[in-house]
């Protein structure tokens, strides 16, 4: 029997929440998908004027490509978010973000025995054991059992305390008991009850709850410090110590803000970045970054809510409340809240700087790594910063120098993937302008370097970036004008009082995040183009007055000048050199005539 068409596949789908599947000719699965309701959601897929549907090529290859559309139906909005997030990991869908499991997240373990064993463990087995976790970081869990055994005495031996061996004298106490670390259960020292106890304060500790233990230890320093028995009280008084340090440190916000999962993300262009802070009694417990590459331009939104799916699971979170910075779809089961002020919203700003920093320390591993995906990034990143048709591959900024109205001149400096093309520098002395016009220099320039492109036929640049405001901007157009290349070359002001970025046409001007890479790019441009010019200003101001000195020297002419600056480099050397040093540079006449020069 032949596959229905997809116009028939289309029409017999559901207006029900569920999965769907997409397959190509071979019945490879090319995407999964979740949807409130599957007609609508498959459907914009194929209708040309939907604004959610062809966002961008890889879209449009996608939709080309299926011909089969297979769904699963189910009874919530959430049951859909887990299905989708299972069949991705199962398919691993070449359109999709792939989610790859983790299982090596440390845990802390109070392990189902008599007299319970409290350990770090990587590996999780279903014996009725107690795990908490898992954590994403082992400095996390060392400092915990740090803090565990600071304030409790365990045992650390894996020996079977049943009753009848205890009884029968089968174990004896080990060093750990004469250095007070354990209080010896295995000769019958501690009772079960009393160790229980402990066992129930490390299990609140390890939920993030200290007040019980707190509370607890300080009945107990006042009970021996009214009996006077003033070094058991000191003893507490440590415990209770080290436990107020620790919460402390780990408390930033509101103590009453318990059992949340908090979330936010950063993207650019390429990836997102969705950080995971938990929090309990006010402290942060758990916190893990993930990086998600975008495969068919997702929304901030769509990223989000696959991430929360994940992450939950990933962590076996059953927090019912989730902050996040704006509203997702993520089921009536779990309470949404999108903090506006106080405590909430420190917590989720808290969340968002963890998210830029984990991105940072990315972009500084691919820069090292994959320098060609840096680049990709940033060229992307500055199409959309600077609102271009093209990525800036190749990118021209001019600078005027024209100090105290001396020797004006201009520079041009070129910058290919955003990394300088020393090569392609250019200097220009400016020649039909009188006094110092920076606009008229500007206009110059801009003509001049274009002109010279054309008739050699060199590629153009898709990006000008001109070092000044409107003024200097409208001049460089004047001369693409003059060209008829205005429209068909990008082209910028920066100014450098703000920073303020202007357009040709408009009068209101961008301004940019100050911590932007793209503005970083722009102003590293637009230093190298000032730097450029102010080395080629002080050379022909030096050489100007070098040259005028030796012009001095009776019967040195322009052509011995040449000959004796080739060959000493300095006029300094040349005022110092001997006879027998000039002689064969310039003849004994000339050398005569330049000794008696210097020595007059």
């Amino acid at each position: 029997m032949s596959k229905p068409t997809l116009e028939i596949q289309l029409q017999t789908l559901p207006h029900q929440p569920g999965v769907y599947q997409y397959f190509d000719a071979n019945d490879k699965i090319l995407y999964v998908g979740k949807a409130k309701d599957l007609k609508k959601r498959v459907s914009s897929y194929f209708t040309k004027n939907h604004p959610d549907n062809y966002r961008d090529g890889k879209t449009k290859v996608l939709v080309k490509k299926i011909v089969t559309i297979k769904h699963i139906v189910v009874e919530t909005e959430t049951d859909a978010l887990l299905l989708e997030n299972n069949l991705i990991k199962k398919y691993q869908p070449r359109y999709n973000v792939l989610l790859k499991d983790d299982k090596s997240y440390p845990w802390i373990c109070i392990k189902k025995e008599r007299f319970p064993r409290v350990f770090s463990t990587r590996r999780m087995i279903k014996d009725g054991s107690e795990y908490f976790g898992p954590y994403t970081s082992m400095k996390t869990v060392k400092t915990l059992l740090e803090l565990i055994k600071g304030v409790y005495m365990l045992r650390t031996c894996n020996y079977d305390l049943a009753p009848d061996k205890i009884h029968t004298g089968k174990f004896k106490v080990c060093l750990e008991y004469h250095l007070g670390n354990c209080k010896g259960p295995c000769e019958g020292y501690q009772s079960e009850a009393d160790y229980q106890e402990d066992i129930a304060a490390i299990r609140e500790i390890l939920k993030g709850n200290f007040k019980d233990s707190l509370s607890q230890f300080k009945q107990q320093m006042r009970t021996h410090a009214e009996a006077m028995e003033f070094e058991e009280a000191q003893r507490i008084k440590d415990k209770i110590d080290i436990l107020e340090n620790y919460q402390a440190k780990s408390t930033v916000v509101n103590p009453k803000i318990s059992n949340v999962d908090v979330f936010s993300i950063v993207s650019d262009e390429g990836y997102a970045y969705i950080n995971f802070l938990q929090l309990s009694y006010g402290s942060i417990i758990r916190s893990h970054t993930m990086e998600i590459k975008k495969k068919l331009d997702e929304t901030d939104k769509e990223l989000l809510q696959l991430a929360i799916t994940e992450i939950r699971q990933r962590f076996h979170s059953i927090c019912k409340e989730v902050y996040v910075p704006f509203e997702v779809d993520l089921g009536e089961e779990l309470k949404v809240t999108v903090p506006k002020l106080g405590d909430k919203k420190r917590i989720l700003d808290l969340s968002e700087r963890n998210a830029k920093y984990y991105r940072m320390e990315r972009f500084k591993q691919v820069k090292i790594i994959d320098p060609d995906r840096h680049t990709n990034r940033i060229m992307a990143q500055m199409k959309v910063d600077l609102r271009l048709k093209e990525e800036p591959r190749h990118i021209e900024c001019f600078d005027n120098s024209n100090i105290q109205g001396t020797n004006p001149v201009a520079a041009c400096v070129v910058f290919k993937n955003g990394k300088p093309s020393k090569k392609d520098y250019r200097h220009f002395n400016i020649k039909t302008v009188d006094g110092p016009d920076d606009f008229a220099s500007m206009e110059e320039v801009v003509y001049r370097r274009y002109k010279r492109l054309l008739e050699e036929e060199q590629p153009l640049p898709q990006l000008i970036i001109i070092d000044g405001g409107k003024g200097q901007l409208s001049s460089a157009l004047k001369s693409l004008e003059l060209l008829s290349l205005r429209g068909k070359i990008a082209i910028i002001g920066i100014a450098k009082r703000l920073e303020e970025l202007f357009y040709p046409d408009d009068p209101i001007p961008l301004y940019l995040d100050k911590k932007s890479e793209t503005l970083k790019i722009i102003q590293q441009l637009r230093n190298e183009a000032h730097r450029f010019g102010i080395e080629h200003h002080r050379n022909r101001r030096s050489k100007g007055a070098l040259t005028t000195e030796l012009e001095l020297i009776p019967g040195i002419g322009e052509q011995s000048i040449v000959q004796l600056m080739t060959h000493f480099k300095t006029v300094k050397r040349i005022s110092k050199a001997n006879f027998e040093e000039l002689e064969p540079v310039v003849g004994a006449s000339r050398a005569k005539k330049i000794l008696g020069f210097y020595n007059k």
